[in-house]
């Protein structure tokens, strides 16, 4: 590395965020997009480990020291030719990824870890602002014609590499903006819309058509997709959200985190909203659910001014440092406090919900939760009992169901191209290749409920797939074909 002692020298430092009594009056970004000097020092920080873990930890399989030391030369061009070569969003993942090639960094064992997720964010924006991003077009085409169902991070990822090797993609999406999770799911205050729409600006240009307020098996029959498709990928995400089976869960103001999420953003971009509405101003709100999606909804309604936002999560609360049972180089459970919790939020864990309670108009009014201990038995299994005399009401006008997915949607196009699931319900794939010869899937799809960077690695190792199914061989990027090269 171009520094060898910067990691002893220079303290971590993440990027500036907007004051917590500005930014929750409107939905811009949080963070301070760009900050060369800091991001130049934190550089610096890479060690010359050796053996960088951190590549291990990136589902991408970024090759993180070195465009940290092409950062450090001030060498932006590099940086960012290192970083497209194995991440094609790095935009999103410098703004959304939780960063497990942090938790991976060999400095990481006895001091902070490189700030690498800032670092890719700055390289990026740094490529945009000085016209180093263009459209990579290919020099040749291919005659085949792929369809990707699903613009979200793995439908994007799958269309760019299957472009870039010279096939004709077209992109389908049901609702009426591209981006899946990334345009209706997130909210702006984390990734601003604007972000998407220039890279999907940029992808149209590179040559791949976009179809979208498309619902491919109901818009369009399957049997016309697989007539006019040399290859299918499968890549419309898990969408059956994990409802909450108790009393009282048909009472108004009881809604599905991403119903209010959705609604909340095609607001913040000036759409209608058809569905009635779902807001939080004035309410006492109850997020059900302790993961990125219920943070998402807590900083959501604090800008709507709810009058109390409480999180309740049945697990246990985690650590705040590492425990032994998930050593580095693993991804370890400790408590996370995002921004949207520095904004104001009321945290509970091992708390069961029992019962919506609502007034006799069908309002709900509060929730029952009970305290609950947590067991380990013998073999290792955990179960949990109600700790005695700890029931108790919170005040509740809107409870957000924030408790993650179950499976893709079965109705329509996938029951329709008779595809085999797996134990899940989610599609079932050899190579990601489906029971179907010529039908492949990616990202939540296939794996499950997962990260966008996990979705962006999926949508590319499906594309290199169909590239070897349809051409005999690829040359497309592959994580895998990485590793072994590594390894010789």
């Amino acid at each position: 590395m171009a520094k060898p002692t910067g990691f002893l020298e220079v303290d971590r430092k993440l990027p500036a965020k907007r004051e917590v009594k500005e930014r929750v009056k409107d939905y811009r970004e949080i963070e301070v997009t760009k900050d060369e000097k800091t991001c130049h020092q934190q550089a610096t920080r890479c060690m010359d480990c050796g053996i960088p873990f951190c590549h291990q930890g990136c589902p991408l399989g970024n090759i993180i020291p070195e465009f940290n030391d092409a950062v450090y030369q001030q060498n932006w061009q590099l940086a960012y030719e290192i970083l497209i070569s194995t991440n094609n969003f790095p935009e999103f993942t410098g703004r959304i990824c939780p960063a497990p090639c942090e938790s991976s960094c060999v400095l990481g064992i006895n001091k902070p870890p490189v700030a690498i997720e800032f670092i890719e964010k700055n390289i990026i924006e740094k490529a945009f602002e000085s016209g180093i991003v263009i459209p990579r077009i290919p020099s040749a085409r291919t005659e085949k014609k792929i369809a990707v169902i699903g613009s979200g991070p793995a439908g994007l990822a799958a269309g760019a590499q299957l472009n870039y090797a010279g096939h004709q993609v077209t992109i389908f999406e049901r609702a009426d903006e591209v981006g899946g999770l990334l345009r209706y799911g997130i909210p702006d205050f984390k990734l601003d819309k604007a972000v998407v729409e220039r890279r999907v600006e940029l992808m149209k240009q590179e040559g791949i058509s976009f179809k979208t307020g498309i619902n491919v098996g109901i818009d369009i029959p399957v049997k016309d997709l697989m007539h006019d498709f040399d290859a299918i990928v499968l890549c419309g995400g898990s969408t059956v959200p994990r409802g909450l089976p108790i009393p009282g869960n048909q009472l108004e103001g009881v809604h599905f985190a991403m119903d209010f999420l959705t609604q909340q953003n095609r607001r913040v971009s000036g759409k209608e909203v058809i569905d009635k509405q779902i807001t939080a101003k004035g309410k006492h709100v109850v997020v059900i659910g302790g993961g990125d999606t219920g943070s998402d909804c807590v900083g959501t309604s604090n800008r709507h001014q709810a009058a109390s936002v409480t999180q309740i999560e049945i697990l246990p609360q985690p650590p705040r440092d590492r425990h032994p049972s998930t050593p580095w180089p693993n991804w370890p459970m400790i408590l996370r406090t995002s921004t949207s919790h520095e904004e104001g939020c009321e945290r509970e864990w091992s708390i069961v919900t029992k019962e919506f309670i609502g007034d006799k108009n069908g309002q709900l009014k509060e929730i029952k939760v009970v305290e609950i201990e947590w067991i380990t038995d013998s073999n290792g299994k955990q179960t949990f009992a109600e700790k005695p005399e700890t029931e108790r009401p919170i005040p509740c006008d809107l409870a957000l169901l924030a408790m993650g997915f179950l499976h893709p949607q079965h109705s329509g196009l996938l029951d329709d191209l008779n595809i085999t699931y797996d134990e899940r319900g989610n599609v079932k794939c050899t190579n990601y290749q489906t029971s179907i010869d010529k039908v492949f899937a990616a990202g939540d799809m296939r794996r499950g409920q997962s990260l966008v960077v996990w979705a962006i690695s999926e949508g590319r190792e499906a594309a290199r797939a169909v590239d070897e199914y349809l051409m005999g061989t690829s040359k497309l990027e592959s994580k895998e074909v990485g590793k072994l090269s590594l390894t010789v």
